[in-house]
C-alpha cells in the first residue's frame, strides 16, 4: 500500500495563470518575463516530506542518501557548537560549512540527532533522494510550473502565497531568518532553525510552507538567465530536457531581504542534483 503524506494530499485543479515575475530583485535567476501557463489537474502533498516518512522509507528500502556516500553534507555554521572543529567553509557563501557525518539522521553533523523534530522536513536530501522516496511513495516530483501555481494559492500576481505583504497585520506567516544575516537571528517567527511542516496557516489551497522553512526541489532542469522560467510549450511545461542543475523553489529559514530575498512565489534558484544541505527538502507530486 502506497504511504500517504502526513499532512494529506490536496487536489489542484489546474488551468491558467501567469507565472514569473518581471520586477524580480535577482534579474540572472530568471523569474521573468511573466507569461501564461496552462496545467492540467494534479495533486500535491499539503506538507513537505517529514523525517519520520522518511525514516519510513529508509527502514522499507534501506535506502542511502548521497550525503551519507560522500560522508558529509553542508551545514549552517551558525548551528554548530562553539568548540566544533574547522571545516571548510564554502567560498562565496562562507557560513555554509562542509561538515563530515552530517546528513539527514543527524542534521548538524555526527553530535545532533532528530529528537523533537521528526515532524520537521527532512533536509540533506539531494535531488536523486528526493526522487527516489517519491517513486517510493507512487508519486514524483512537482514541475516548477506546478509548484508555482501551487504556491500561489490561487491569488493572481502577489509575492506570497498569502498576498502582498511579508508579514501581513504582524502576524509571522513563514519561517525565515529574522535579524541581521548571518550573525543574529531573533527567531520572532518562533524557530531559529526548521519548523513543524504544519506550524503556520496554509495557503488557498490548503498547503503549508510553501515559501520558507526549506527550499523544496522540482522535477525541472534550471534554465540558464533571461531565457524565462519556462522555455518551450506553455502547456504543462516541463522544462528544457537537460541540463547541469535542478531548480528549487521557495527559499528556507536562512533567507534575509538582505541577501537571498527568495522566499517569493516566484522565486528561484538552482542546485546541482547531488547537492544536499540543512535547508533544502522536498514535497510530492501525482
Amino acid at each position: 500500500m502506497r504511504p500517504e503524506p502526513s499532512g494529506g494530499w490536496r487536489p489542484l485543479p489546474g488551468g491558467t495563470y501567469a507565472m514569473g515575475c518581471d520586477r524580480s530583485p535577482y534579474p540572472q535567476d530568471g523569474e521573468g518575463p511573466v507569461r501564461e501557463v496552462s496545467l492540467d489537474p494534479f495533486r500535491l502533498g499539503a506538507t513537505a516530506v517529514t523525517n519520520r516518512e522518511f525514516a519510513a522509507f529508509v527502514d522499507a528500502t534501506g535506502y542511502t542518501t548521497d550525503a551519507q556516500h560522500f560522508g558529509w553534507s553542508f551545514v549552517f555554521g551558525g548551528f554548530l557548537p562553539d568548540d566544533f572543529p574547522a571545516t571548510r567553509a564554502a567560498a562565496a557563501t562562507p557560513w555554509w560549512r562542509q561538515v563530515y557525518g552530517a546528513c539527514w539522521r543527524h542534521p548538524e553533523g555526527p553530535q545532533s540527532a532528530l529528537a523533537g523534530r521528526w515532524d520537521h522536513p527532512v533536509v540533506h536530501v539531494s535531488h536523486a533522494d528526493a526522487a527516489a522516496y517519491c517513486a517510493w511513495a507512487g508519486a514524483r516530483l512537482p514541475t516548477e510550473a506546478e509548484w508555482e501555481y501551487a504556491a500561489r494559492g490561487g491569488l493572481e500576481g502577489k509575492p506570497y502565497p498569502w498576498g502582498d505583504e511579508p508579514d501581513p497585520g504582524g502576524t509571522y506567516r513563514m519561517n525565515i531568518w529574522r535579524g541581521d544575516f548571518p550573525d543574529r537571528n531573533t527567531a520572532a517567527d518562533g524557530y531559529a532553525g526548521t519548523c513543524p511542516v504544519d506550524v503556520f496557516p496554509p495557503n488557498g489551497y490548503g498547503l503549508f510552507n510553501m515559501v520558507g522553512n526549506v527550499w523544496e526541489w522540482c522535477a525541472d532542469w534550471f534554465t540558464p538567465a533571461r531565457t524565462g522560467p519556462v522555455p518551450g510549450p506553455a502547456v504543462n511545461p516541463a522544462g528544457p530536457p537537460v541540463g547541469m542543475v535542478r531548480v528549487l523553489r521557495g527559499g528556507s529559514h536562512l533567507c534575509h531581504v538582505s541577501y537571498c530575498f527568495r522566499y517569493r512565489t516566484s522565486a528561484r534558484m538552482g542546485n546541482t542534483p547531488d547537492s544536499s544541505s540543512g535547508n533544502t527538502g522536498f514535497r510530492c507530486a501525482r
